[in-house]
């Protein structure tokens, strides 16, 4: 499917190829018979970076085994309340092992050559892939843990607990970032732009390009695309280079347009998203390679990554108690033990 995409790209006029991205977000997750590896709250319990970046390699080569250039990870939100559901999806309520953990982008894209550019997006061949850093910022702090709202902390608060982690991401050369559909302190992520430009393209120098949340664009306004032209035009001049969306697409291309024709969004603007998106595509070789690798096929759900995955899952287990006293603990079981009882109807 990804390479018949690709080949309608590369009939077009230009001959761009296109960069078709997917939810690999433990492993290849969502492929039939790829290896799927324990969710980002298993790997911060392991706190191992090394083994993390293990796996980024390894899921790295399944994507691209199947033709698929760009995974929509990893997802570094620092998780402070137990009530988000979404809190599986981050390493840690703690920002030290949330950094740790963004060892998996040279996993996906490859370790950075010596006396690289600060904030240049990196991938090393045809077996990594560009990784998207998300969701920018602050996802896992929102009011009483609400997906999706508001984030009410102070400038110092996110930016000792919610930033370094990205901050770490672009100098280890990640490719993009997608920016979150919460708010801080009332301003939708989407629209912020002395974060998205003034802070990540303008002071950390950020090079890959800025992506937009599924419809993220819609849900400026509450309810979503109440006023559509306007949540366009505060998007884009934020600094959003690239747009996910289908249910307004067409809406989408003709407000956009008009607000070019306008010049209400400037042409310099439109120039840096596609210099920023044009920038990845090549630093990733897509020009040379556009379609899939099919010597790569037999990665894809391989012994050697599935007993990767049996390791992730032996260091992410934790033990909260072991036993009622330490003077009595439970574990390690007594050797002279005859039998031990499994219960539970999960037990495998």
């Amino acid at each position: 499917m990804v390479n018949e995409i690709q080949k309608g790209a590369l009939s077009t006029r230009l001959g761009i190829p296109v960069l078709y991205g997917i939810d690999a977000v433990h492993g290849h997750n969502t492929v039939y018979g790829a290896t799927v590896f324990p969710h980002n709250v298993g790997l911060g319990g392991t706190r191992d970076p090394e083994l993390v970046k293990r796996i980024g390699a390894a899921t790295a080569l399944e994507v691209r085994s199947t033709g698929i250039p760009y995974v929509f990870a990893p997802c570094i939100a620092v998780c402070r309340d137990p009530r988000w559901g979404r809190c599986y999806e981050s390493y840690s309520e703690d920002h030290r092992i949330v950094r740790m953990m963004t060892e998996i982008i040279p996993g996906l894209q490859g370790d950075l050559p010596p006396n690289s550019h600060k904030g240049i997006p990196f991938v090393s061949g045809r077996e990594k892939v560009a990784a998207c850093a998300k969701h920018f910022v602050g996802d896992g702090g929102t009011f009483k843990g609400i997906d999706e709202n508001n984030t009410i902390i102070s400038v110092d608060e996110l930016f000792d607990i919610h930033m370094p982690a990205y901050i770490d991401s672009v100098r280890k050369g990640v490719s993009t970032v997608m920016v979150s559909y919460s708010s801080w302190n009332g301003m939708k992520m989407h629209a912020n732009r002395a974060l998205i430009t003034g802070f990540l393209k303008d002071k950390l120098k950020f090079r890959g390009f800025v992506i937009s949340d599924w419809e993220g664009i819609d849900k400026i306004t509450d309810p979503p695309r109440a006023n559509y032209t306007y949540s366009i035009q505060a998007a884009i001049l934020a600094g959003i280079d690239m747009v996910m969306g289908q249910e307004s697409l067409t809406e989408f291309l003709d407000v956009f347009a008009s607000l070019v024709r306008k010049k209400i969004i400037p042409i310099s603007r439109i120039d840096d998203a596609v210099r920023r998106i044009l920038r990845v595509k090549f630093v990733m070789g897509l020009f040379d390679n556009p379609v899939a690798d099919l010597s790569l096929k037999n990665h894809l759900g391989s012994q050697e990554h599935r007993e990767l995955a049996r390791e992730a899952v032996r260091k992410s287990l934790v033990l909260l108690k072991n036993g009622k006293t330490t003077n009595h603990p439970l574990l390690p079981l007594p050797k002279k033990a005859t039998k031990i009882l499994v219960a539970r109807s999960w037990r495998q």
